[in-house]
């Protein structure tokens, strides 16, 4: 593991919203909302929709594509058309930094 890496600044990514970062090869989908940071995989498992592109509703990301919805805290499935989850990684704001343990 490389441990945490610097993806964003806070002033990147405002209260409720997703941006699209890429680190040590992974294409991530950051999110911030209630005051913390969340980072899953951007790629949907059904068929590679662009899940920081997607809507948030409190702690769930709905794909774009087609509509599969997923915890943005854990990366779990919370309905269909996917059917495995997206993997999840640790993050934290620490000062004006957001950063991902990869």
């Amino acid at each position: 593991m490389a441990g945490f890496v610097k993806v964003a600044t806070t002033d990147e990514l405002a209260q409720g919203q997703a941006k699209q970062v890429e680190a040590e090869g992974k294409v991530i989908a950051l999110f911030r909302v209630g005051g913390r940071c969340h980072a899953i995989d951007d790629t949907c498992t059904h068929e590679g929709g662009p899940l920081s592109e997607g809507d948030v509703e409190g702690d769930t990301v709905t794909c774009p594509w087609h509509g599969a919805r997923f915890n943005i805290t854990n990366g779990e499935v919370l309905g269909p058309p996917a059917q495995d989850p997206v993997a999840y990684y640790q993050s934290r704001i620490n000062g004006s930094d957001i950063e991902v343990e990869l």
